[in-house]
């Protein structure tokens, strides 16, 4: 993955994590629930009765924005230097550590650490240091 750093801009990132800060803000004040991904997929497999019209409306809301953003401006390129199989492994790491660590960054590093979570911020801590060790070891190590 490659970033356009030419184009960045310090103030469309800082507007996205307002955005994305106020989204789950309104949902948990609305809805009494955390927007935590994992947790909402997860939710899918064990339904119980009026769960499956707001975890489903979420999940399309998020396949659609970036629909809906394509329309009003140019999405970004984005380049993924990986192989299908290290992709599937990645992903079947990132669903088991989101099982281990009861949630997944977007659960404890938006909204944990929002709510001042002991627990989410030893989450975020081990999130972030164990991508920052995995990419030393797969860029200056392993390469």
């Amino acid at each position: 993955m490659t970033i356009d750093w030419i184009h960045f801009t310090p103030s469309s990132a800082l507007i996205g994590g307002c955005v994305i800060g106020l989204a789950t803000a309104i949902f948990l004040l609305f809805n009494g629930r955390i927007a935590g991904i994992s947790g909402i997929v997860g939710g899918l497999f064990h339904l119980k009765k009026g769960n499956i019209g707001w975890r489903m409306a979420f999940l399309i809301g998020l396949v659609i924005s970036p629909i809906v953003y394509g329309l009003a401006s140019p999405l970004p390129l984005v380049s993924v230097d990986a192989s299908y199989l290290q992709l599937i492994i990645g992903g079947l790491l990132v669903g088991l550590g989101t099982r281990y660590g009861s949630g997944c960054t977007s659960g404890h590093g938006v909204c944990g650490l929002a709510r001042r979570s002991p627990r989410s911020l030893v989450a975020t801590a081990a999130f972030m240091a164990t991508g920052f060790f995995t990419v030393f070891l797969i860029r200056h190590v392993l390469s």
